[in-house]
Parts: C-alpha cells; structure tokens; sequence
C-alpha cells in the first residue's frame, strides 16, 4: 500500500477515535454515565455502529480512554514545564504549582461541564490509571532528588515519601476555589519539603 494512502488511512482513524471520544463525555455530561449508548455515539459521530464496534467494546472502554487522553496531555504539560527551567528547586516548585493548577482546574471544569461527581468517581477508579500515577510519582521523586542533591529540599526522608506527600497534599487543590488559596497550599507544601536546620 502507498505511503500516503497509509499516512492517510491512519489519520482518519485518529480523526475518528478522537470524534468518539470526544462526544462519548459530551454525551455522558448531557445524560450521565448510564444515560449514554452505543447507538447514540455512533449517530452522533456520523459512524454505523459495526464501525464503532472496532473501535470500542462498550461506553466504558470510551470513557477510560478519553480520561487516559486527558492525563496524557497533562502528563506531556509538566514535562515542559519541568524542562523549561534548569535550578532544581524552581523546576520542583513549577511543576507543583502547575499539578495544583491542573488538579483545581480538571474538577471545576467537569462540574461546570456537567459531568457529575460519579462520572468523576468512575474515572479514578480505572485499574489503568497505575501507570500514569507511577509516571507522575517518578517525575516528582526525580526533582525531589535533584532539589536535595542541591540542598534545597530535605533529605531526611526519602524521595518516595515525600513524593506521596506533595501529590496527596495537592490533591486538596482540586476542592479549592480560588488561586490564592491553591498558592497558600502550594506554599505550605512547598514549607514541608524545606530542609531540616
């Protein structure tokens, strides 16, 4: 088969699988998480179902891809933030900063996009979000390194531990309203990773 034709065969599938996805949540907004069928992707999309089918088993397996979609993209976000800077106690706190910001501004978006607290809920409890998590704890355990290796952060606990606790602390980010409240957080975050006098 030419390049082409196989460079443009690929490109409507992604086209596709993104429309899927996309109108997956849209749907799932509009009609809750059990609300939403196959036959109304697919109508909605402009595919017969038989095509959907090959792309997907059920409306669950759409919705865990689109949230794997989502983390991907924030995961590719803080990795250039983190290389935008070369100190190691600025890259540790930029990437902080911007995970509190991504946490605040993925909740509050779905609220107002409709999608309930058990859309929500549904997500996070996918069994294929240890990867990702992993990739998020590393990335942060790293930096920690770094920020210690350069005394900048304590090094009486271990990386891992404190990596757990910036992620769980900011966690609370996601509740929070305001930026001054998601900087105060940041910063008492920030104040528990200081080193030891």
């Amino acid at each position: 088969m030419p390049k082409l034709w196989t460079e443009t065969i690929e490109e409507h599938r992604r086209t596709v699988h993104d429309a899927i996805l996309d109108t997956t949540a849209e749907l799932a907004a509009e009609h809750g998480l059990l609300g939403v069928k196959m036959s109304q992707i697919a109508e909605k999309v402009g595919i017969g179902r038989a095509t959907l089918y090959k792309y997907f088993p059920d409306v669950e397996a759409i919705l865990i891809a689109w949230h794997h979609r989502q983390i991907a993209a924030h995961l590719e976000r803080l990795a250039r933030i983190r290389d935008q800077t070369v100190d190691p106690g600025r890259r540790l706190q930029v990437v902080l900063e911007a995970y509190a910001f991504i946490n605040q501004h993925w909740v509050q978006r779905h609220q107002s996009d409709g999608h309930s607290i058990e859309f929500v809920a549904f997500l996070h409890q996918d069994q294929h979000l240890e990867a990702p998590r992993r990739q998020l704890h590393d990335m942060i355990k790293d930096l920690l390194v770094e920020a210690a290796d350069a005394g900048r952060v304590r090094d009486d606990v271990s990386a891992d531990e404190l990596a757990d606790y910036c992620l769980h602390a900011l966690q609370a980010a996601s509740t929070l309203s305001s930026k001054a409240a998601i900087h105060r957080l940041i910063t008492v975050t920030l104040d528990g990773l200081r080193p030891a006098r």
